[in-house]
């Protein structure tokens, strides 16, 4: 694999050589013929592996379009969007390590009483766990924090109980009012003697001041990049982000969810206003399996083995008053099985009986999911699907939008939320088991991203998210099929283009 990434890297720096003698040079024209010549040979060579690799049809004759059509540029989209699968070895080392620890951690696991369960409920917990490896507890509790108000006031406030550790990481972290909010604190509890572990995405923060992160670090927190972006294009890490918003405290409380840290998620952010989220905190035995997440993705970007330290945390006594139906925190990722989140969505789907409600911020299904969620509202199944009307982006908005009218046909409701920018990222079945946590219903999140998502049976906090739901059914307008179908040209033709980059969005 490193041959062949340095014969790329070749590949690109005669390309772009290539270019510039036939553009921009005077060079006698036999000489530029034997350039194109050379070029047409990169491209045949790339073409010929490129079938060889055995995808699916219509992604080999989009790249080939690409690389056939687009000279010099398709080349370079290529190498940086067209080669996903470098995932498996990109992170071949993570991936065996963390399976070795979730397989240790399984083993001496005592299977949970789950017989109040539906059968459904049942099997759909069977295959999360045969899949994700992650162990389901019944000794944990999940509370709903409904935007960004609710959540940073509870996280702050569980940040100055703190004692022994502080351990974090968030995809997106802003050096902005709240952002140092938080950093006031951490630094304050390091400075206590509480040990502080703090990883940050180098793309999502890519916005981070160099001189907050100074102050971290010289208070006595620990600081590591995930994923720096330094030659990045060349070895494909570009493309995978950890999109994981954790915070794990003393092993006794966990959060994660929808939100990163900045201002906007509080909806202070004009050009975007009011932010709509969903996050939770947990207690109990789910917060072991949140924070091994944590530690797993620590080894990784600091080279460190510090799961020994924190093995002994799940022998703490659980307060049976927390014990409310069954949890399951299950990571998902280029270190996990491919496709899992993914994957488990259209297992949950699958299983509805009554309905199935949905809330996404990017709606970019794969077939698998669209097939299911059609298939389920021809057998009578509700299907609600609930995206922004505004989004944060062009091809994200329009993207989305195409996959309306397949779903619309069938029965699909689809709604559109009007009071600001929906963010949260919700599946309820049935209205006992749900899903909420960082991976959203794209194909960035089922196959790019390091995402973490908490999957709730029969909860309390199922009748909370039900009741949230139906609130922001209230501030949204239903999607008419008619209206829709009548929608202009240019619109049709925005969201035919955007389509083409589902694939990474």
């Amino acid at each position: 694999m490193r041959k062949r990434r340095r014969v790329e890297i070749a590949f690109v720096l005669i390309i772009i050589l290539i270019a510039y003698i036939v553009l921009f040079t005077d060079i006698a024209r036999p000489y530029k013929i034997a350039a194109l010549i050379l070029y047409a040979s990169i491209i045949f060579i790339t073409v010929y592996s490129l079938l060889l690799e055995n995808r699916s049809p219509q992604h080999t004759l989009l790249w080939m379009y690409v690389l056939l059509f687009f000279p010099v540029a398709g080349y370079l989209f290529y190498l940086f969007s067209g080669q996903l699968y470098l995932k498996g070895y990109l992170f071949k080392s993570k991936r065996r390590r963390d399976r070795e620890e979730w397989k240790r951690m399984l083993k001496g696991e005592e299977t949970p009483d789950i017989s109040f369960l539906n059968d459904n409920q049942r099997s759909f917990a069977w295959y999360v766990n045969e899949s994700a490896l992650t162990p389901m507890t019944t000794n944990s509790q999940a509370t709903i924090l409904k935007n960004g108000e609710q959540t940073f006031q509870a996280i702050k406030e569980e940040l100055l109980r703190a004692k022994k550790y502080i351990h974090m990481e968030y995809y997106i972290f802003r050096s902005d009012r709240l952002g140092k909010e938080i950093i006031d604190i951490l630094m304050m509890k390091a400075q206590e003697g509480v040990e502080v572990l703090f990883t940050y995405d180098a793309a999502g923060s890519m916005t981070m001041s160099p001189k907050h992160v100074r102050r971290m670090e010289e208070a006595g927190i620990q600081v590591k990049i995930f994923s720096p972006l330094k030659y990045g294009f060349f070895n494909q890490k570009f493309n995978f982000r950890n999109h994981r918003k954790i915070v794990v405290i003393d092993g006794k409380v966990g959060f994660v969810g929808g939100l990163n840290v900045g201002v906007e998620y509080l909806g202070e952010d004009e050009r975007i206003g009011f932010w709509r989220d969903t996050h939770i905190m947990l207690r109990g035995e789910a917060v072991y399996t949140l924070h091994t997440v944590f530690l797993l993705d620590w080894e990784y970007v600091s080279g460190e083995d510090v799961l020994e330290t924190y093995r002994d945390e799940k022998k703490y006594p659980v307060n049976e008053d927390i014990v409310d139906g069954a949890i399951q925190v299950v990571a998902s990722g280029p270190d996990t099985q491919p496709g899992i989140m993914g994957d488990l969505y259209f297992a949950m789907i699958a299983s509805a009986e009554y309905s199935i409600w949905i809330a996404t911020p990017y709606f970019v299904p794969d077939e698998s999911i669209r097939t299911a969620l059609r298939v389920a509202a021809a057998k009578g199944v509700e299907v609600r699907i609930l995206v922004p009307e505004i989004n944060d982006g062009f091809l994200t908005q329009y993207a989305s939008r195409s996959y309306f009218s397949e779903l619309l046909r069938y029965g699909v409701e689809i709604y559109s939320y009007k009071k600001g920018f929906l963010h949260q990222k919700l599946i309820i079945i049935d209205g006992n088991l749900a899903s909420t946590g960082t991976a959203n219903l794209d194909m960035r999140s089922f196959h790019l991203n390091f995402e973490v998502n908490v999957f709730l049976f029969e909860t309390s906090s199922i009748r909370e998210l039900v009741a949230h739901f139906e609130e922001d059914m209230r501030e949204s307008e239903k999607i008419s099929p008619v209206q829709y179908y009548k929608r202009g040209f240019i619109e049709k033709s925005k969201e035919s283009f955007a389509r083409l980059f589902s694939g990474v969005l």
